[in-house]
């Protein structure tokens, strides 16, 4: 059960056989947010404990040895009790021993390690992103131009308020400026305004 040239090459293979894809937070955090979900009755079997445990004695450099390997695979034990304890074993030895037992469990248990609590999270955490990025990529693609005539519009609907109100006094005089003003507004727009100031001119 130590390490050996084949043991090296087989776990070599099953690292490089899928992309590990893990959210950007340390792998100590994570097991101790997965450990509750890991450990829970029948979520890992027996062999796929011995699975993990052979991998981690396996891996160069080791992150169990050989003693520590025969101590969690022991099979008189409890598996829930060695589960336990593989994993605050791992959480003391660092961050990086835990990386490697996320590696061992999505090479031996892929449809397991996606359900992971961790992993979840981060997955509703970056929709939320990509949705943001969505949201601001479509007032982007609108431009200039569409706010510009917006602006155009709620200008225009102002000034005719303002000039055309019953309670206004303006000179005809200065309704032909604003008329004229018009020219800086969407064609659109300044066709209202200028339609609309003619009819009122024929009214007075």
């Amino acid at each position: 059960r130590g390490s050996g040239p084949g043991g090296d090459e087989e776990v070599s293979r099953l690292g490089s056989r899928r992309q590990l894809i893990m959210p950007d937070q340390p792998y100590y955090d994570r097991l101790v947010q997965d450990a509750p979900f890991l450990t829970s009755n029948g979520r890992l079997s027996e062999q796929l404990v011995d699975k993990i445990t052979l991998q981690l004695n396996r891996v160069y450099p080791q992150i169990l040895t050989n003693k520590e390997a025969e101590k969690f695979r022991n099979p008189k034990t409890p598996l829930q009790t060695r589960l336990k304890e593989l994993l605050q074993h791992l959480q003391k030895k660092g961050d990086r021993d835990c990386q490697e037992f996320y590696r061992a469990l999505q090479n031996n248990a892929d449809q397991l390690y996606i359900t992971l609590p961790s992993l979840k999270k981060w997955k509703a955490s970056d929709s939320t992103e990509v949705y943001s990025d969505r949201e601001k990529y479509i007032l982007n693609e609108r431009g200039p131009v569409f706010f510009l005539s917006c602006f155009s519009v709620a200008a225009g609907l102002a000034l005719l308020m303002y000039c055309f109100s019953p309670d206004a006094k303006v000179a005809v005089g200065t309704r032909k400026v604003v008329g004229f003003s018009a020219i800086g507004f969407g064609r659109h727009v300044r066709n209202i305004l200028i339609a609309y100031m003619e009819d009122t001119s024929r009214k007075t």
